[in-house]
């Protein structure tokens, strides 16, 4: 039997569009038949006309070649979404499950805790909170609810991505890794000091809003590498070492962090900006003993993964240390198509966990986002970066 999950919408902005329509698109596109989504209501914090205007735009014909054929009727469903002119209509709605969290990133943490108060099931977008206090606290709310709560890291869920640990920690197509570099740097010109991205009081900045990819591809090679296990197979956290330069809000626009890891002897480093784009051929390149694999454009929605092996055979010197040539065979390429945007599969993901009664996934569960968030946090004390005290405040004391 197939499992429906019922969505509310919280906020109509461009990534809550990106979202709703692949929301819309029929699972077969994917070869999912398991779990299938309603949009059942959209809200706005401005009006319900703008959450009407919403709907209307998520549910125009779909032109897609690729998913055209295979798109519910939207038409059909435009009539069936409730529009909603605030957020506490939303998640006081009975026919609504589960909440997606779209709002800037000033606003997660009281929005994801709006709705988990209302025990619905939550996708919050990333970065997550803006500390890690805020994350365990919302944590520890969903807990008590017993209600689901995952961070919306989308590209974590994507068949390449799954792939790809395959075969790293797996297959072992690199041998033990050596090091990760992950990089993404995207240039804003012309913005304004109000600007999310340099604006303080919306959470600006260059680590919290594009570094956390960076984190994620240095982190799913390094921090989930078997070398990196403890006896009782938890990944061991890595020294943090970090760097910033500064824009003229004081938000940080440029910002470096090498990851050590002591016990698989793995060294990773991120670097992140938004002054310049990354090169589009190499966003993360991850390196083993055997070759390399590179991770072209874009680090949030790679559609392949190329892969570079040394040439064998390894030869041995006099000494007995054996070297290994500098040769490569031919690249291979390997491609992933997405039949949409990509934002499905970690909707599938939620959906799932809601069916099974889980509180938390495993393929992007609480330890991770927590670890994601102290990183971060340590980066920031490092560079000498605190966003103003309400925005980092967390509602102690105030239960569940």
């Amino acid at each position: 039997m197939t499992f429906t999950l019922s969505w509310g919408i919280l906020a109509t902005g461009q990534i809550a569009t990106l979202f709703s329509k692949d929301l819309l698109i029929s699972p077969c596109t994917r070869s999912v038949s398991d779990v299938t989504h309603k949009i059942h209501a959209v809200a706005s914090s401005s009006s319900v006309e703008r959450a009407q205007a919403f709907i209307d735009a998520i549910t125009t014909e779909n032109t897609d070649e690729k998913t055209r054929s295979r798109t519910e009727d939207v038409e059909v469903k435009r009539a069936e979404i409730k529009a909603y002119g605030s957020y506490e209509e939303l998640v006081s709605d009975p026919g609504v499950q589960a909440i997606y969290v779209a709002t800037p990133h000033s606003f997660h943490y009281e929005h994801a805790l709006l709705a988990l108060r209302a025990h619905k099931h939550v996708l919050c977008e990333k970065p997550f909170t803006i500390n890690a206090r805020q994350s365990k606290h919302l944590m520890s709310v969903a807990k008590a609810n017993g209600v689901f709560l995952m961070e919306a890291m989308w590209t974590r869920f994507f068949p390449l991505v799954r792939e790809l640990e395959r075969m790293l920690h797996e297959e072992k197509v690199l041998g033990r890794i050596i090091n990760v570099h992950a990089d993404f740097g995207l240039e804003f010109p012309g913005i304004g000091d109000d600007h999310r991205l340099l604006n303080p009081m919306l959470g600006g900045g260059a680590l919290l809003d594009l570094g956390i990819y960076a984190l994620t591809w240095a982190l799913l090679a390094a921090h989930r590498a078997p070398e990196n296990l403890d006896e009782d197979g938890r990944p061991q956290k890595p020294r943090v070492t970090a760097s910033m330069l500064k824009a003229r809000t004081g938000v940080d626009a440029h910002t470096t962090i090498a990851l050590d890891y002591e016990k698989s002897e793995i060294a990773a480093l991120v670097t992140t900006n938004m002054r310049v784009r990354s090169l589009p051929e190499s966003t993360a390149r991850i390196s083993g003993e055997k070759g390399y694999i590179t991770i072209g454009w874009a680090p949030f929605r790679p559609e392949s993964f190329t892969l570079h092996l040394l040439a064998p055979p390894a030869t041995t010197g006099a000494s007995g240390h054996q070297y290994v040539g500098t040769e490569y065979l031919s690249p291979k390429k390997i491609e992933f198509e997405i039949p949409g945007h990509g934002m499905f599969w970690e909707a599938d993901e939620v959906a799932r966990c809601v069916r099974d009664g889980k509180g938390q996934s495993t393929v992007m569960g609480w330890e991770e986002t927590v670890m994601v968030m102290e990183i971060m946090d340590e980066a920031r004390r490092q560079g000498h970066f605190q966003y103003p005290e309400e925005l980092e405040a967390v509602e102690e004391g105030c239960g569940v």
